[in-house]
């Protein structure tokens, strides 16, 4: 090996070696930084559920589509009118006879058939039943395609309720989900609902009341077209100012700040009460090593008003910014300014009202159900 050989050979070495060192040092940075914005000396200003001072202006989006980054348009929902169904509530009751005076309120259960979202059924049951031994029957018919079916059941004292052990029941509601975020209830389903129903009902010596297949139908697209009316999720930003931050340091640090990693990976901020209040992602795979940019999603109509989600929401994001030196942007990558937010404000408020008015109020069991 003459001189220029082993010269070739010496350079190289040293490339690769500055290479690999340049590299671990850009994966050191990364990581130092992500650990200093979550020392023990920043405050803990990530969002929690319930019980924090909220920030200084309460930040509302523009709702208009699935996914959304802040915007203005126009309420696109003036023309929507609540979905209505010529289905008896299966908790309907006479009026009561006493003089108004002496009238307590009592507080309506919440019955797993809803009139408003299921085709209901009713089963006059012609003896009363054991809820066990309904239990026992309604187990071969809990979905039809992707939709629930639910059932409750008329006790002896007049009351309905779910079907529990122990209960005696006088007769049965079924319901079947007549929407929900992928399609409507089809034709198929519906038949299939009905066929299964009847070879319970034939069980119990029940008479099952089956409204008619157009009508149910009718219901069924107009329920789903408010669903997609009104399904609506809203993402901020934070991108990094400098350096990529280390994802595996990032994430040790959001779930000390009260992130929780679901199986899937998913970070999501809990509500406090079983729910989540808004996800995180950082747009990476599990094999990378740094990410750029972090991703904050609200689903705006499983979120109850009561709880600010998109306020939350938009405070972490700023947290994190401040934490991370990273700016807000939306998904194009254009800064997002407090005023441009401010000015937006009532309008997920008017989404809200509009909710409300349709008796499908964000964030109550109807709409996670229909969201869903």
């Amino acid at each position: 090996m003459n001189d220029l050989q082993t010269s070739l050979f010496v350079i190289g070495g040293v490339i690769v070696v500055g290479v690999i060192s340049y590299n671990k040092w850009q994966e050191h940075k990364a990581k130092k930084s992500v650990e200093r914005a979550f020392s023990s000396s920043h405050d803990d200003v990530l969002m929690a559920p319930e019980g924090r001072e909220a920030p200084e202006e309460r930040l509302e989006p523009t709702i208009d589509g699935e996914r959304h980054e802040p915007t203005f348009s126009e309420n696109p929902y003036d023309d929507v009118a609540p979905v209505q169904q010529d289905a008896a509530a299966p908790h309907a009751e006479a009026e009561m006879d006493a003089p108004v005076d002496f009238v307590q309120p009592v507080e309506e259960k919440e019955l797993p058939v809803d009139y408003l979202i299921d085709c209901t059924i009713p089963l006059a049951l012609t003896t009363q039943l054991r809820g066990e031994k309904i239990l026992a029957a309604l187990q071969s018919l809990r979905h039809v395609g992707s939709k629930p079916v639910h059932f409750a059941g008329q006790h002896i004292d007049g009351g309905w309720e779910a079907i529990t052990h122990g209960g005696i029941y006088k007769s049965l509601m079924a319901g079947v989900q007549l929407a929900n975020r992928s399609n409507a209830l089809n034709e198929l389903e519906y038949s299939e609902f009905v066929m299964r129903l009847r070879q319970i009902a034939d069980d119990f010596d029940a008479d099952p009341d089956v409204p008619d297949m157009a009508e149910v139908m009718v219901t069924a697209r107009s329920l789903h077209h408010f669903v997609t009316e009104y399904d609506a999720k809203l993402s901020v930003n934070v991108h990094t100012n400098g350096a990529p931050w280390s994802v595996t340091t990032l994430l040790a640090a959001l779930e000390r700040q009260g992130f929780d990693v679901r199986p899937e990976g998913r970070l999501v901020m809990p509500d406090g009460d079983g729910g989540v209040l808004f996800s995180l992602s950082t747009n990476v795979t599990l094999a990378e090593e740094t990410t750029s940019r972090l991703t904050l999603l609200l689903d705006v109509p499983v979120v109850s008003p009561e709880r600010d989600g998109f306020g939350a929401m938009t405070a972490c994001a700023r947290s994190l910014a401040a934490r991370l030196d990273g700016t807000v942007v939306d998904d194009s990558g254009q800064p997002l300014s407090d005023a441009s937010l401010n000015e937006i404000s009532g309008q997920i408020e008017a989404f809200y009202a509009d909710m409300e008015a349709a008796d499908i109020p964000a964030g109550s069991t109807r709409a996670l159900r229909l969201f869903n």
